[in-house]
């Protein structure tokens, strides 16, 4: 039979520089328990996947840890020499178990939302200076944005929309509706006719969305065909069309919180019946376990359908 060369007998011998730490917790159960059968009943495991932990530590660090023996096993003097080391990393480990679920437990950091731009220009500035009283640890990041942000991708931890969401993960509140009036400048109403009816509205200066088809739909049921020559001011941002509002350019459709946010715009036809549009609180299932995004989510959940009314 061939015999080891030297340099296979010092390969064989030579500890490894690294080793799976997660086998310390079973020798440290061992060491104290002094067999098998003592560590198992305390980490709740089985006798012989215990055996193989030691096993694997004893090959991985390469020296004997115990003498089995009939009354069970006994440490050598290798493991009574790594007890200190190995009790310092279970100290640590506890001490970082503790952390991370201190962490998760504790209402404070930062919170990332997501909003339209109108939300967050006109809707989340007083509900967000309310909440920085009953959540002072706690910072909201808004991120005022029209497209949906994708919450899987952490965009962001919370996220107010205008559609309910599909995925399975997320876990959404409807907390109301938007609601939209026919609003104009006190000093275009000034200046223009007083409006009595809907279907005064087309003698009057128009300001919409660039797509103009949900207006029209609206006119329709009004019986009354959308006049383009009265449309003086289009756009895609909402907040361009509420500016132009405020200009006095002409009337038209805001949503009712954005317009409460200046006393100078004016309810035009107050009762007519446009139909609202539903706002959803989303997050993601495994976010809303953390305590600081559960705090605002909860907020959020109870203040916006006052906010909304």
């Amino acid at each position: 039979m061939p015999s080891e060369s030297p340099s296979e007998k010092t390969r064989e011998k030579t500890p490894k520089s690294s080793f799976d730490w997660h086998l310390v917790r079973s020798f440290l159960a061992v060491l104290d328990a002094g067999s098998l059968l003592g560590a198992a009943k305390k980490l709740k495991a089985s006798q012989p996947t215990l055996g193989r932990q030691v096993a694997e530590l004893e090959r991985q660090l390469g020296v004997l840890l115990f003498e089995r023996t009939g009354r069970g096993l006994t440490p050598t003097q290798a493991a009574l020499g790594l007890a200190a080391s190995a009790r310092s990393m279970q100290v640590a480990a506890l001490e970082l178990a503790a952390a991370v679920s201190t962490q998760a437990h504790v209402a404070e950091g930062i919170v990332t939302l997501s909003a339209s731009t109108p939300v967050a220009h006109g809707l989340l500035p007083p509900l967000l200076a309310r909440m920085a009283e009953a959540l002072p640890k706690i910072r909201v990041d808004v991120i005022a944005t029209n497209a949906v942000s994708n919450l899987l991708q952490r965009e962001a931890d919370i996220a107010l929309r205008m559609v309910q969401p599909e995925q399975l993960s997320a876990v959404a509140k409807r907390v109301g509706q938007v609601r939209l009036g026919v609003w104009a400048h006190e000093r275009y109403l000034a200046a223009h006719p007083i409006l009595l009816t809907p279907q005064q509205l087309v003698q009057h200066r128009l300001i919409t969305d660039l797509n103009v088809g949900d207006i029209a739909r609206g006119f329709a049921r009004m019986g009354v065909p959308l006049p383009h020559e009265q449309i003086v001011f289009r756009s895609d941002d909402f907040l361009a069309q509420w500016g132009a509002v405020r200009a006095g350019l002409g009337i038209g459709f805001v949503s009712n919180y954005l317009a409460r946010t200046d006393p100078q715009v004016k309810a035009v036809l107050p009762d007519l019946p446009i139909p609202g549009i539903p706002m959803w609180l989303v997050a993601h299932r495994e976010v809303r376990s953390v305590a600081r995004v559960r705090a605002v989510f909860d907020w959020l959940g109870d203040a916006l359908p006052a906010a909304l009314a």
